[in-house]
């Protein structure tokens, strides 16, 4: 595969900071969610499974918009990123997405939790078409060798929203840590989505201006280096996408669940306050951004030295971006210091996987059940450490797997990364699923669909590896062009 374009052998960190900012507004948005659903759950009397349609409304857009996407693109008869541009594909795409938090105004002052979910369900239309433009730009804009980390990087800084989104929203709703007010208000969440569809707005105009690419550049056949099966005439012909598209699914599906129905196992199990969880849901998001800068370290043109003090020092300061937002945010942070001993060991995980995806999603996967498992077979703040570390062992799989999924597709590249994209939806249907099964068990147990998830991935990452090897596709190859 080669690419048609006039992008320099380094990466252009000129386009990526710019780029890397509609990363940081998913996890924003995404991690927030976690919060509006206890709130919501109390303020309209829901179910914890009626509750996760705040989770089914926001993830399920991303199918719908790629298959909307899908459809424009077949009704014109050509992709429509290549009609439009990488630059106005991302501006669309963030004003379909303010659009959406247009909506919480109304929803807040009328009580609408279905207007309420409407507007989430909107964002998250614009976010699909973000994502179809944003992934592999992130890739573009740089050496191929190095386009996963960059990928990776991105992550770091989506994380990085993660991290903040629970706590400003959480401070939207009930005020500083040490306030009493400890009840939500649905007409306090309308103002930071306001905001937020201004932010929305504010970076649609500044990218018009930016240096990002105007055209997208074509994704050709290499005929000097045809492996067999090339000639397919879909991405769905490709097992390894075919698969890999399950494996997203249920990727996203356990990365969203795990946290989503956390404020509920602490709330009904342990006895926490719904304001008390936000600083905990925030530390399994920057679980992510932990794992994530560490796997970002390989995208920096630096010595092999400098490159191992790093992968040790890139998680501790991710960490300490954590402790400082919730020092900001005057939560207790003696809790959280024990962490850094959990940190260690995705560490060692990392180093064990040598930079090869197959082999670090077996690995990641494998702790992410031992850590799930952990957290149902303990209580107390064992548990809660045990669930919230399934975010360090989540933290690389997207890159992983993305890059093992869309091997050796040729042409139809830009098709697969579509599909995959689409089952960003496990996210909404794997936390509907957990929270149905919680309301028949309890909260404890509901975790088993997560170990499930993980045992999928593990049986992936065994059977993409035989077939890449089938197709005559080298791993050694995948390893170096997508190492973490």
């Amino acid at each position: 595969m080669s690419t048609n374009s006039n992008y320099s052998k380094q990466t252009n960190w000129g386009q990526f900071v710019p780029l890397v900012t509609v990363f940081f507004f998913w996890g924003f948005v995404a991690a927030s969610n976690d919060i509006l659903i206890p709130v919501f759950k109390k303020a309209f009397n829901l179910s914890q499974g009626q509750s996760q349609l705040v989770s089914v409304a926001f993830y399920v857009a991303y199918t719908v918009g790629s298959l909307i996407y899908m459809f424009i693109s077949k009704a014109i008869k050509q992709d429509v990123v290549n009609k439009i541009g990488y630059k106005n594909g991302l501006i669309l795409g963030l004003l379909i997405s303010a659009s959406g938090t247009l909506l919480f105004y109304p929803a807040a002052n009328l009580g609408s939790f279905p207007l309420m979910i409407t507007g989430l369900f909107i964002l998250g239309l614009g976010f699909s078409l973000q994502q179809i433009v944003a992934n592999p730009l992130a890739i573009e804009i740089g050496p191929t060798e190095t386009g996963s980390q960059r990928l990776t990087m991105a992550g770091g800084i989506n994380n990085l929203g993660t991290t903040i989104g629970p706590l400003i929203v959480a401070f939207a709703i009930f005020g500083s840590a040490t306030a009493s007010n400890t009840e939500a208000s649905i007409e306090s969440v309308k103002i930071p989505y306001m905001v937020l569809g201004g932010a929305f707005i504010l970076v649609a105009i500044l990218l018009k201006f930016s240096s990002l690419p105007q055209i997208t550049p074509t994704i050709t056949e290499d005929t000097d280096d045809v492996v067999p099966g090339e000639h397919r005439d879909s991405a769905l012909k490709y097992p390894q996408l075919v698969l890999g598209m399950i494996a997203i699914f249920v990727y996203v599906g356990v990365e969203v669940s795990t946290a989503s129905n956390l404020p509920a196992y602490m709330e009904n199990s342990l006895g926490f306050s719904t304001k008390d969880i936000a600083p905990y849901v925030s530390l399994y998001w920057a679980s992510l951004m932990i794992g994530r800068w560490t796997g970002a370290v390989e995208a920096f043109d630096i010595t092999s030295g400098s490159k191992k003090i790093l992968r040790f020092l890139a998680p501790y300061l991710a960490f300490g971006v954590f402790l400082l937002v919730n020092a900001i945010a005057q939560h207790d942070l003696s809790h959280f210091y024990i962490y850094g001993v959990i940190i260690l060991v995705m560490i060692a995980c990392d180093i064990l996987s040598k930079g090869n995806p197959a082999r670090m999603l077996l690995i990641f996967s494998s702790m992410g059940i031992l850590s799930l498992i952990t957290g149902m077979m303990t209580t107390g703040m064992i548990s809660v450490y045990a669930f919230t570390s399934v975010g360090l062992f989540c933290s690389t799989l997207w890159p992983c797997i993305f890059a093992l999924a869309i091997n050796g597709l040729g042409k139809h590249t830009n098709q697969g990364s579509g599909f995959l994209i689409m089952m960003i939806m496990g996210g909404g249907i794997v936390s509907w699923l957990q929270g149905m099964l919680a309301d028949f068990t309890n909260i404890h147990f509901s975790y088993i669909v997560g170990v499930i998830c993980f045992a999928y991935l593990v049986f992936y990452a065994l059977r993409v590896t035989k077939i890449l090897k089938e197709q005559g596709i080298s791993l050694d190859q995948v390893q170096k062009e997508n190492a973490h």
